[in-house]
């Protein structure tokens, strides 16, 4: 199973948006300072999960999540904006 995920920073409110086979992994590398680029924006929180089919299918969420209208849809659901 894959899953496409979003973080919210709760140092800056700032959404980061993934794909992973294992969330709680994942959630726990991002936590712990294994990624560079969120370093700086920890804690992180889970906001949502979307369980897709397979890799393919996550990847192509991922793009659309990543894409303009969905990140406003979720800061919207959020209150982010």
């Amino acid at each position: 199973m894959h899953y496409v995920y979003v973080l919210k920073s709760l140092k800056d409110n700032g959404l980061y948006i993934g794909k992973t086979n294992n969330i709680e992994r994942r959630l726990e590398e991002h936590n712990s300072g294994h990624t560079p680029s969120l370093k700086g924006r920890r804690p992180l929180v889970l906001l949502e999960k979307i369980e897709c089919k397979d890799e393919k299918e996550a990847i192509k969420f991922e793009l659309e999540y990543k894409k303009g209208y969905k990140r406003e849809e979720i800061k919207r659901k959020y209150g982010l904006i």
